[in-house]
């Protein structure tokens, strides 16, 4: 009867993860806590990430332990001439280090996040460095970072990669802090402007979001990073190449859900049956 019972638990969970159909190309989830894998969609192709780039951007800043009160000013360098991206940052305009995290972070600005790079220790190039010796630290071997934004096509990883990357930028808790507000005034050019999280899942009373970053190009469709805490545990949720922003977000409400499921089934590991 406990044998039967057990078996219909385990097969029941197997079909729910398996039965889900989901919009993104490549996904994963994982339990933080034990590593275990809990649902994976082609999660091993190497594919282009577009804005998730951002999260390694603003680590690599963080590390170099720059002062975050330093007033930068927007440059013509800063400005997306690969695929005329738009930005509400206009060139001139002066913001500190840490407003242009939020920026970048935040709404996923372009500007803010090439200025971050311009104005790393010794230039974007040795940024560009900083940024690949950061992803071999934490293991990413699928894992390349061309330029800082996220525009480019060769910036590219896996969506196992991306869960180790959400994993290690959960630890800074700047980024926490900027990736899961749904807005805030900035002041830009002398004036406050109210600037939105790209990620409208932030401030959901459904959810409980301790990371988010979203990201799009043509390239890589529309992609997410969570960190989410879900019926006691933290899990990491990489979505990837939805073909909508709708898309996105029903592929990670149906991830939620399941994650609601699993938890609520018997533990498998370490019963003996007889």
């Amino acid at each position: 009867m406990i044998r039967s019972f057990l078996f219909a638990a385990l097969f029941t969970l197997t079909a729910s993860a398996s039965a889900m159909s989901l919009g993104s190309k490549h996904a994963i989830v994982i339990d933080e806590a034990t590593g275990k894998v809990l649902f994976e969609k082609n999660a091993s192709d190497i594919v282009p990430i577009a804005s998730l780039t951002k999260l390694m951007t603003a680590m690599v800043v963080l590390d170099a332990r720059q002062d975050m009160h330093e007033h930068i000013v927007i440059t013509d360098e800063d400005v997306d001439v690969l695929k005329f991206s738009s930005s509400r940052v206009p060139v001139g305009a002066v913001l500190t280090r840490l407003n242009l995290l939020e920026l970048a972070l935040m709404s996923s600005d372009n500007r803010a996040a090439h200025a971050l790079a311009r104005t790393y220790p010794g230039g974007i190039e040795y940024f560009k460095v900083a940024a690949r010796n950061k992803a071999h630290a934490l293991s990413l071997r699928r894992t390349n970072i061309e330029e800082p934004t996220g525009l480019s096509p060769f910036n590219t990883s896996t969506a196992s990669d991306l869960a180790k990357l959400a994993m290690a930028a959960s630890r800074y808790p700047e980024i926490e802090r900027i990736t899961t507000v749904s807005g805030d005034m900035i002041e830009v050019g002398g004036s406050a402007r109210h600037y939105h999280n790209t990620n409208k899942l932030v401030g959901d009373k459904n959810w409980t979001i301790s990371l988010s970053k979203t990201g799009y190009t043509q390239e890589a469709g529309r992609c997410i990073i969570m960190r989410v805490r879900t019926a006691g545990r933290d899990a990491i949720m990489v979505l990837l190449n939805a073909r909508a922003s709708a898309n996105r977000t029903a592929d990670a409400i149906s991830l939620h859900r399941f994650l609601m499921t699993e938890r609520q089934q018997p533990v498998m590991a370490g019963l003996n049956i007889k």
